[in-house]
This record gives structure tokens, sequence and C-alpha cells, in this order.
């Protein structure tokens, strides 16, 4: 519990910090400042990500006592990676003093972007080993001062210095600062002892890491560039001022997706992972087909109910500057968003647990093309909601391409398919439900939206017991549920 009620403090006040920083920045300042933050995940993946994956892979309480090269193996590439990186930053900043010296210049924001790089990386790594250790209350307090101290500095520093390369070294600030009250806790008082090991131990566990993470990060790494890119895009034919208007609506709808999705599959793949070291790979096989349908059951309402509400939380919450285009952009994105959350948290996890994760590279490669194709035809078409259609398309053809992999030859996944259709069709009476208040008063239609959403699909799922979601309730809550209707 403590895992999602830090997901849900995340993800609200991530919210609440998109929109104050696109209010003090303006449209151009934060499509300058979105381009750059998109940067420095791309950079966190291509150099960090292997290193979360493989922490929340390989890495438990029992490793911690029986394994202990892991955390060294884990800690030393980190350190490594991030000297690099800064040593990197700093060389830029001074050049950029030298040859632009204002905030921004390209060698100025690149630096930015390093240094952002650097703390998104450390935060991630962090929670990485709280989540493999199932340290609830220890996550629960690193997110919680993650987001305390990205919300002050963050916002105060757009409030002070409206630069989009102040705010993005605020945020990697933050979240370095936030993992140095956790030291203790994640630490490992037991690595003394691993210089026992036989030499070359902790290269052979580097050598493990990068053959199973270097896919991922390169799936990864593709399902970054293309936001970038597709920013980039704009920004270069449609201005800066269009590029902030694409990157409100994509980052908002990301993070909504992206922090359920994370949450679940904090709790799920760990599970999945138990299941293969207590009772074998078919198991973890069972397992992960169980967790596909939970995913799929609480992420298409999500879409869903999304949908339903962004005229009204276009009108009460986004800053009047953005609004219109963040509304068309939204809708057009938000296939794709709940494709990249099904792949993440549903489909991967797949590939993940029988450690065979070129599949994942693939389908990420097929759908970079279909969204480079659609950029170079569908803008002209269309104009810049092309770009937003151009990155559905790509994502889309990515999850149906990942799915059949999963689903077809030898080795295949068993589909829950009456959940499936069960979850799609509580889903369309939900937006059946919904629609009539959609075209009320913005204060009314959002709270109506909601509740009316909830209770209706809350219900079916209840009934039908879609996903087993009640029978896991259930079994949480023993003596707070009803007896089970007949």
């Amino acid at each position: 519990m403590a895992v999602i009620a830090a997901f849900v403090l995340n993800a609200g006040l991530n919210f609440v910090l998109g929109i104050a920083i696109a209010r003090m920045l303006g449209p151009a300042d934060f499509g300058r400042f979105a381009l750059a933050t998109a940067g420095a995940v791309v950079l966190n993946t291509l150099l960090f990500e292997w290193l979360r994956l493989s922490a929340t892979r390989f890495y438990s309480a029992r490793v911690r006592e029986a394994e202990p090269w892991i955390r060294r193996g884990l800690d030393r590439a980190y350190a490594c990676i991030a000297l690099a990186l800064f040593a990197a930053a700093a060389v830029c900043a001074g050049l950029g003093i030298v040859v632009n010296p204002t905030p921004e210049g390209r060698l100025v924001m690149t630096a930015g972007t390093m240094v952002a790089g650097i703390g998104i990386g450390l935060f991630d790594y962090h929670a990485a080993l709280a989540r493999a250790r199932f340290i609830g209350g220890a996550y629960l307090r690193l997110v919680v001062w993650k987001n305390a101290l990205a919300f002050v500095l963050m916002a105060s520093t757009a409030w002070l210095f409206p630069q989009p390369v102040w705010v993005l070294i605020a945020g990697g600030v933050s979240q370095f600062l936030a993992v140095l009250p956790m030291r203790k806790v994640l630490g490992d008082r037991d690595l003394e002892h691993a210089s026992l090991l036989p030499p070359g131990q902790v290269q052979k566990t580097l050598r493990l890491f990068a053959v199973y993470g270097l896919p991922l990060i390169a799936a990864n790494a593709v399902y970054q560039i293309m936001p970038f890119l597709n920013r980039a895009v704009i920004a270069g034919t449609a201005g800066f001022a269009e590029a902030g208007y694409f990157a409100l609506a994509a980052d908002l709808g990301s993070r909504a997706f992206a922090t359920l999705g994370a949450a679940l599959d904090l709790l799920l793949f760990q599970i999945a992972v138990q299941a293969e070291e207590h009772h074998g790979r078919e198991a973890a096989e069972t397992q992960v087909s169980r967790n596909l349908a939970i995913v799929v059951a609480l992420l298409l309402p999500c879409a869903a109910g999304y949908w339903a509400v962004t005229p009204a939380l276009q009108a009460l919450i986004v800053p009047e500057e953005f609004r219109g285009p963040f509304a068309g952009y939204t809708d057009l994105l938000i296939p794709g968003l709940l494709c990249l959350s099904i792949m993440n948290f549903a489909l991967n996890p797949v590939f993940q647990i029988r450690r065979r994760t070129s599949p994942v590279v693939a389908a990420a490669l097929l759908g970079l093309a279909v969204n480079g194709i659609g950029l170079v035809l569908l803008p002209r078409l269309i104009g810049p909601q092309g770009v937003a259609v151009a990155q559905t398309l790509g994502l889309a053809t990515a999850v149906v391409v990942l799915g059949l992999r999963a689903l077809t030859g030898s080795a295949r996944l068993r589909l829950p398919g009456r959940d499936l259709a069960l979850t799609a069709g509580a889903c369309l009476i939900m937006v059946l439900a919904v629609l009539p208040f959609r075209g009320l008063e913005p204060a009314l239609a959002l709270p109506t939206c909601v509740a009316a959403g909830v209770l209706v699909y809350g219900a079916l799922v209840w009934f039908l017991d879609i996903a087993g979601l009640r029978s896991i309730a259930r079994e949480r809550f023993p003596k707070r549920m009803p007896a089970t209707a007949r």
C-alpha cells in the first residue's frame, strides 16, 4: 500500500508541477524546457536504465545477503557513468560560457540536460533498490522527498529565473538531494565482505547485467527518442510555441499513464520474479499472464476516462495560452500512450522473465520506422497535429508486433481472453455512461464524469471479477469485504 500511495502522490504533484512550470515559462520556453527534458530522459535511458532494470531483476533481500557482489557491481557501474557524465557536463558548460554565454545557448542547455540526466538516474536506481527489496515505506519516503524538493526548487526557480536551463538543473538537483536522506536505509553495510570474493566476480556480474539490459535499453531508448524527435520536428517546422503545446499534452498524458503503469509494475513484476525464484519458470509465466490482465483492466478505463475529462481539465487547469491545442493534441496522443504503457508494463515483462529481450528491440525499431514515415507525410497533410498521429501510429505498430511475438509460437503466452473481453465491454459501457456529462460546465463535468466512471466500471469489475480484481481485494482486506455474491 505504501508503494501505491507513493505513486498517487507522485502523479498528483507531477501534474501540478507541470502545469505550474508551463504557466510561468510560457509556450515557447516551455517547449525548450520540454525538449531538453526529453533529452535528459534519453540520456538516462541510454546510460543508466540497464542498472535500474538489472536491480529489479537480479537484486532482492535474499541476493543482498547471499550474493553481495550484485550490489557492488551496480554501485560501481553507476558511480563511473555518473562521474563521466558530470565531467562532460562541466566541459559543455565551460565551452558554452565562452562561445555563447546565454541561458538559451545550446552548449549550456546540453550541460543542463546532462545534470538532469544524472539526477533522474540516481533517483530511479535507488527507487529500484527499494522496489527489489519490497521496502514500501522507504520507497514512499523517497518519493515524498523527491516531490517536495522538486516542487520547491523547480517552481521557485521558474518564478525567480524563468529560463529553461535553470529549471532543468533544479530538477536534477532535487532528485539528487532526495536520495541523500535515504542512503542509510537503502545502503548495504554487508558489502565489506564482498572483497573476499574470487577475482573477476564483479566483472562477470556487470557482463550479466549488460546481456540482460542492453536489448531493453535499446527498446526504451527508441521509445524515448521518438517523442524527442517529434518535439524537435515540431519546433523546427512550427516553432517552439507549437512544440510547447504538444509537449504539455504529451507530458501530462504520459505521466498519468506511466504513473499508474509503473505502480502496477512495481508490484506485479516482482511477484513474477518471486514466483520464478520459488516455483520455477512455469509459475512465473502464469503470473505474467495474470499480470497482463490486471494491467489492461486498469489502464484501458483510465485512457477512456482521461479522454472523457480532457475538455474539463483544459478549462479548469491548463494555462489559458495552451488551451485549444492541448485538447486537440491530447485526443490524438491518448491511444499511443495507452499502447506504450501496455508494452512497458504488460508485454515487456513476458520477455524479461524469459531473459529473451531482443523481440522488444525489433518491435521498437519497427514502431520508430512507422513514426518516421508519418513525420514525412502527415504534417504536410494535416499540419503539426500530424506529428501526434505519427507517434500514435508508431506506438500502435510496436504493440501489435510485440503482442503477436508474445502470443504466437511454441513458447506463446496463454492469453487471458475472458478478462480482456470483459475489460473492453466494461469500458464501452463506462464511456456510454459518462458521455452525457462531458458537455456540462467544466467545474461540474469533471467530478461528475469521474464519479460516474468509477461507479459504473467499479461495479462491473466487482460483479464480473474482471482480471480477478475482486478476489485480490478479498485476499487483501478479508475482514472488510462482504460475502461473495452468488
